[in-house]
Order: structure tokens, then sequence, then C-alpha cells
């Protein structure tokens, strides 16, 4: 009981930090509102967290992994304001940026689409004890591999950031964000029944956030003070 209620109260904790998260490129698109224009910001950031959004939310189903609302509630907040950024993002974009949105949205759906169908009809429900939660370990492997690639996708600006010596592109409010969220749902994960679909994931997110803030904490000082900004690209979850 006291593991239960534990495990309920950081998993509430887990879901502001990410509500956070979720809602940290408001700035981003009010500067598109504002410009009418998109200018040349990419929408695969916003594209990829609905997958993971919708990932997620299938792992958290009762007929996949019991026991887990709070993960299901999070992603789908998640994915409703992920949908609304992908709509302002449409309506600003010019032809060939529409053109793009809508491509990689028909096929994430049908990426998702079917795999609820394969592990649905492949994988029969009084098969689930026998096969050890089959459904569950592949579901949770695809939404390990598409947070991973959230949680690392900053990563990929490191170079950018050593070679200018700035770190402009790197918010600070939105980094120690991102590491609290991996930490807290890693404490998520470990609490009661271990959840290692959630742990795997959320612990390598830890990681990649505290070396973020190393890497952030080394190129502060260099950083020219006429650059700071508030655009924000990347969004994470679970």
């Amino acid at each position: 009981m006291v593991h239960t209620d534990a495990r309920f109260v950081v998993g509430v904790v887990g879901n502001v930090i990410s509500g956070g998260l979720f809602l940290s490129p408001i700035p981003t698109f009010i500067q598109i509102w504002r410009k009418k224009d998109v200018e040349a910001f990419d929408p695969k950031p916003y594209l990829t967290t609905v997958l993971n959004c919708l990932f997620w939310c299938y792992y958290g189903l009762p007929f996949v992994n019991p026991n887990s609302i709070l993960v299901v509630t999070i992603n789908g907040i998640g994915l409703f304001i992920e949908l609304i950024y992908l709509i302002i993002f449409f309506y600003y974009a010019a032809a060939k940026g529409r053109k793009r949105v809508v491509t990689y949205f028909i096929c994430e759906l049908t990426l998702f689409g079917a795999l609820v169908a394969a592990t649905m009809l492949a994988i029969p429900e009084h098969k689930m004890v026998m096969n050890r939660h089959l459904r569950a370990v592949i579901v949770g492997v695809i939404c390990d591999f598409f947070n991973v690639l959230m949680y690392g996708s900053p990563l990929f600006n490191l170079r950018d950031v050593i070679k200018t010596k700035s770190v402009k592109y790197m918010p600070f409010t939105l980094l120690v964000a991102n590491f609290l969220n991996g930490c807290c749902w890693t404490s998520y994960a470990l609490i009661g029944k271990v959840d290692y679909f959630i742990l795997i994931s959320n612990g390598l997110g830890a990681i990649f956030g505290a070396l973020q803030l190393i890497v952030y904490a080394r190129y502060y000082r260099t950083t020219p003070k006429d650059e700071t900004t508030n655009e924000v690209q990347l969004c994470t979850n679970v």
C-alpha cells in the first residue's frame, strides 16, 4: 500500500513536469503566430512527439500494461497539445511544409495502426501470461526506442554548441525540466513492481539531461549576451 501511494505521488509529480515540457514550445508558436511564418522551424520534433505519445498511451492501457493510468493521462494530454502545435504549423507553413506534415502524419498513423493490429490480433488475451506479457514487451521496446530518441535529440546540438561556444539553442529551464523529468519517471519505475521499459528510457534520459546541463555550465559564460533566445524545438515525456 505504501509503495502504491508513493508511486502515485511520484507519478503525479512526473505528470506535472512532463506537462511543463509539453507546454515549453509555446514561445516558438507565439513567434510563428506573430510573424505568420514558420521560418526555418522544423515540424519533425512535434511529429515525433505525437507518435511517442500514441505509443505510450497504448502501452498504459489495461490490456497492455495494467495500473499505468498516469502514463495514459500525461501522454493523452501531450498528444492533444502536440496536435495543436501541428495545426498551427500547418496553417502558417508553405505548401511544401504542409505536404511534409501530412505525409509524416499519415505514415505515423499507419505505423501505429499496424502495431495495434499486430499486437491485438497476433497475441490473444488468453495467451498473455503464457507469453510473459509479450504484448507489453513489444510495445514497451518500441516506446523505449522513441523515448530515447526524444531524450537524446538535444545531444545532436552539442557539436554546434562546442564549436560556437554558445548555448543559444539550449534553453536552461527546458534542460532542467528535461533532467528532472527523467529522474522523476525513473523513480516512478523503481517503486513497487519495477517497470523496466519506463526505467530504461527515463534512466537514459536522466543521464542525457545531466550531460546537457554539464555542457550548458561549461559554455554559458562564453555565450554572447545578445544571443539569448526563447526558441524551443524539443518536447519530451514519459
